[in-house]
């Protein structure tokens, strides 16, 4: 069991907004996950990846590519009280699921 984070290199984030947006995400997509794959993905040790995303687009082909895996996933957007401007797509949960999947979608993606 496994879930990646995937996160814009292209913002300029701070090591603290990055760090409060891989929170949301991996939160987020955690509780729109099934009981049985949460209870494997937190007994295995709750594994997780962050990984880069060029831009708003690429997050969002890979939310598509979640979808139609049949992954718990989600697009997180910003709040807009500190560094960017509200509504900015900022990270994307992918999983947990079974780690094949998951790399199936998020694979080919450099580690952050």
């Amino acid at each position: 069991m496994k879930q990646a984070i995937v996160v814009r290199t292209d913002l300029g984030m701070g090591t603290g907004k990055l760090a409060a947006q891989v929170a949301h995400a991996s939160l987020s997509a955690y509780e729109d996950t099934g009981r049985k794959a949460r209870k494997a993905w937190k007994g295995e040790g709750q594994k997780k990846v962050v990984l880069k995303a060029a831009g708003e687009s690429q997050i969002f082909e890979l939310a598509d590519r979640a979808e139609r895996e049949g992954l718990p996933h989600a697009v997180i957007r910003d709040a807009g009280h500190t560094q960017l401007d509200p509504g900015t797509v900022t990270t994307l949960a992918v999983g947990p699921g079974e780690e094949s999947i998951v790399d199936k979608v998020t694979g080919d993606l450099s580690l952050y």
